[in-house]
């Protein structure tokens, strides 16, 4: 059986919901009711990624009383991103991007 980690990996920047996840968190932690209310989703789809992306470890989760805070794996995915940024802003974007988060 082969391994599809790679594909479950890059599943998780290919969506829209779980993009906007990873730019909100990237202003820092926050819990699933106040992910919700910044993206303007459902509390139960964010619940839903969240949980999908905390399993690759894109995530940190801690648990404060009864709410759960995520926040973005400092050792892996916020360097990758900023490899990502650098990519896009001098790459994508040569013929005009209209937008840039």
């Amino acid at each position: 059986m082969k391994c599809n980690a790679y594909e479950i990996f890059f599943m998780n920047f290919a969506n829209k919901t779980k993009l906007d996840i990873i730019y909100s968190l990237r202003e820092g932690p926050l819990s699933v009711l106040e992910i919700a209310q910044k993206i303007g989703e459902e509390q139960s789809k964010i619940s839903h990624n969240l949980r999908k992306m905390s399993e690759c470890r894109l995530l940190n989760v801690e648990q404060r009383g009864k709410q759960r805070i995520y926040s973005l794996n400092r050792e892996t995915v916020i360097p990758m991103l900023e490899l990502v940024e650098k990519h896009v802003k001098t790459c994508c974007c040569a013929g005009g991007c209209s937008k840039l988060k």
